[in-house]
C-alpha cells in the first residue's frame, strides 16, 4: 500500500511508499520539500479551498493592469500651440529652437535642474528639429561659446539624456 497526498506547494498529486511516512521529502513536481504523512497515523493534508472571489478579484486586476499599460502606450503627447489657435504648433524658428537647446543645456551643466525641465518640455515637441540641431552640436569641433566652459564629456552626456528624453 502506499501513500497518496498533495503537495503543499503546487497540488500535484503523490504517491510514496509506506517507509516514507513522517519524513521530508522533494516532490517530484515542483522539487519543494512536501512532508509525507505517516500511513498508520490517519494524518490527511488537505489542499484549502479554492476561493472564487480571489479569483474574481486577480483576474479584474489583471485587465485593469492590462488595460493600463495599452492606454500608456497609446498615450501621445500633443504640443501647445499658440493661445486661442486650436491647432498644436510643430514647427518653430530653427534659430529659436537652437537657442534653447543651448539654453538646456547650460541649464543642466550649471545644475539649474527645474529651469532646465521646463527648457526641455519646450523642446520636445519638436523632436526631429531638437534632434538634427543636437547631432550638429555633438559633431561640432567648435563648441557653441555658451558651452565653452563645459567639458566635452559632460557636453555628450547631456546630449545623449536630451536626445533620449525627446526620442
Amino acid at each position: 500500500m502506499s501513500i497518496v497526498f498533495h503537495c503543499e506547494h503546487c497540488g500535484k498529486k503523490i504517491k510514496a511508499s509506506n517507509g516514507a511516512g513522517g519524513k521530508w521529502e522533494k516532490c517530484p513536481a515542483c522539487h519543494n520539500k512536501v512532508y509525507i504523512p505517516s500511513p498508520d497515523s490517519g494524518e490527511e493534508l488537505k489542499l484549502a479551498p479554492i476561493d472564487g472571489d480571489d479569483e474574481v478579484k486577480q483576474k479584474e486586476l489583471m485587465n485593469e493592469t492590462h488595460h493600463l499599460t495599452q492606454e500608456i502606450l497609446l498615450e501621445r503627447e500633443v504640443p501647445e500651440g499658440p493661445p486661442g489657435t486650436g491647432r498644436p504648433a510643430l514647427e518653430i524658428n530653427e534659430k529659436e529652437l537652437t537657442k534653447n537647446i543651448i539654453l538646456y543645456l547650460r541649464q543642466m551643466a550649471n545644475g539649474e535642474l527645474d529651469e532646465a525641465t521646463r527648457t526641455a518640455d519646450s523642446i520636445v515637441p519638436y523632436g526631429r528639429q531638437a534632434v538634427k540641431i543636437l547631432d550638429k552640436i555633438a559633431v561640432s569641433e567648435m563648441p557653441e561659446p555658451e558651452l565653452a566652459d563645459v567639458p566635452q564629456q559632460v557636453l555628450s552626456g547631456l546630449i545623449r539624456n536630451l536626445r533620449t528624453r525627446i526620442s
